[in-house]
């Protein structure tokens, strides 16, 4: 037994059943108490009524909810040998029909896959994707200079969605899909699917769909269909590219090539299917975690009007002409990676990770069982007044202040971790800040935000779905 937060006297051992918790029924337990939709709402809601770890029950299966961040970093630096991503996650994916890439995979195949990826995502590697990252930015503003010209309403995630798609296609694979200037049938859409079904059908107490195919269920065989035959497509083109010039084996150009040729190696352990597993999980967390983000920060800065003054300050004095955008411009938009962090720790994509114990091992003083599932809030000490003065407001200066939040454990990026922790922290952390300042600095530097409005008036709603995304956002623009 392991514990991941060892306390300074031991004390007893609690049980699970020893823990505080919400009070369930027979055999649904907790079930009929949670609403998908806002189930980490209702997680963060009972932690609030039953401190920092309590049980929880969902179905048959019971579990441990734990909220303290240091807690959550030992579980974090304990991936993935003493814990590991549920196994219904994965289970459900390949049923889904798709192979597991570095999100979903674990222990050896994992370490096999994450030095090939790990590698390509290298800062270094980043600024040499700066051309093409800027060439789908300049169509993004292309397509808002003609909605802003027409005085048309703008589907704020669905853009941002196509921006990202686009720009982790071409970054990471090497193919210009160019979902920004086609109205047509875009793998975007198909794309869109995924993440709602997963998470529904993760949490679904009865596998209906191996019994019965609802519509919804052939419309997501089709999209799953079209996603496996663009996938094949961009690892076919990939092939005749390597075998047109074989120079690209010592020097790929793209993450695509290079797991081509690492899978290629004698005793890789690495073939096709993880290649294709990775450029799904590629596209799915290039495409749905930097689109949320980006739309999270534009309502929050529309809605904070001095932080939004300030960003489109810097913006215009240091990275005035988007088609003209330097690394070292993006570097110096210090506000504007405030305000990307500020967003990220009001509203993370990933508001909450559970996990599996793998083994026997003790959380916060609490036995665990293992195959036990642990949930971890990680939002939850990152909106705390403890950690955070004023913790409920938008304010970007906080990250800007030297030293205010890097005294011991208080320090800001011990406590919000948007991007994970510990030897599986997200590898495309660079990718996406640097896609979020591109996007950002565009659009500040070239427009004048009117409106961004939600079906009600009101803030937007956080609407769970494999990730945190808001509801109906809306926007109008001005050109400059």
């Amino acid at each position: 037994m392991t514990d991941t937060a060892t306390p300074a006297v031991l004390a007893p051992l609690r049980q699970i059943a020893d823990l505080p918790g919400p009070p369930g029924i027979p055999l649904m337990g907790n079930s009929f108490q949670v609403t998908l939709p806002r189930i980490h709402q209702d997680l963060e809601r009972w932690a609030r009524q039953y401190g920092p770890v309590f049980r929880l029950k969902l179905g048959p299966r019971q579990m441990v909810v734990v909220t303290d961040h240091t807690v959550i970093a030992g579980i974090l630096r304990e991936r993935p040998d003493a814990f590991r991503r549920p196994v219904r996650s994965s289970s459900v994916g390949r049923e889904m029909g798709f192979q597991p890439g570095l999100f979903a995979a674990e222990g050896d195949a994992w370490r096999n896959q994450r030095r090939m990826v790990m590698t390509s995502f290298s800062p270094g590697n980043i600024r040499a994707y700066f051309p093409s990252l800027q060439k789908v930015a300049l169509r993004l503003r292309g397509r808002w200079q003609t909605a802003a010209r027409e005085g048309a309403s703008i589907d704020l995630q669905s853009d941002l969605m196509r921006f990202t798609v686009d720009a982790i296609a071409g970054l990471a694979f090497g193919t210009d899909v160019n979902t920004l200037e086609s109205d047509d049938d875009v793998i975007q859409q198909h794309l869109d699917k995924i993440f709602p079904a997963l998470f529904r059908r993760i949490f679904s107490l009865f596998p209906y769909w191996r019994y019965v195919r609802l519509p919804v269920d052939r419309r997501l065989d089709h999209s799953v269909k079209e996603i496996n035959r663009a996938i094949e497509n961009f690892i076919g083109q990939a092939r005749r590219r390597l075998q047109d010039d074989p120079a690209l084996r010592e020097h790929p150009r793209n993450l695509l090539e290079a797991m081509i040729v690492a899978a290629d190696q004698p005793g890789s352990g690495l073939g096709d299917k993880d290649v294709a597993g990775n450029v799904l999980t590629m596209l799915l967390a290039g495409e749905d975690t930097t689109a949320n983000t980006l739309a999270w920060m534009i309502h929050l800065l529309h809605r904070h009007p001095q932080a939004l003054q300030r960003a489109q300050e810097e913006v215009r004095r240091l990275a005035p002409d988007p088609a003209a955008f330097t690394p070292e411009q993006m570097a110096s938009l210090d506000y504007l990676e405030a305000c990307a962090q500020e967003t990220m720790r009001l509203k993370p994509v990933a508001p909450n990770l559970p996990v599996e114990a793998i083994r026997d091992t003790v959380v916060a003083g609490v036995a665990v069982p293992a195959n036990t599932l642990v949930w971890s809030l990680l939002r939850h000490d990152s909106v705390d007044d403890r950690h955070f003065p004023n913790a409920a407001q938008f304010q970007p200066e906080r990250w800007l202040e030297a030293g205010a939040q890097d005294q011991g454990t208080a320090s800001t990026k011990r406590v919000a971790m948007p991007f994970g922790s510990g030897p599986r922290v997200c590898p495309g952390r660079y990718l996406a800040l640097l896609e979020i300042k591109m996007a950002m600095a565009m659009l500040l530097s070239s427009f004048e935000i009117d409106r961004v409005d939600t079906p009600d008036g009101e803030p937007a709603q956080e609407l769970m779905s494999f990730t945190m995304s808001p509801v109906g956002l809306r926007m109008k623009l001005r050109s400059r």
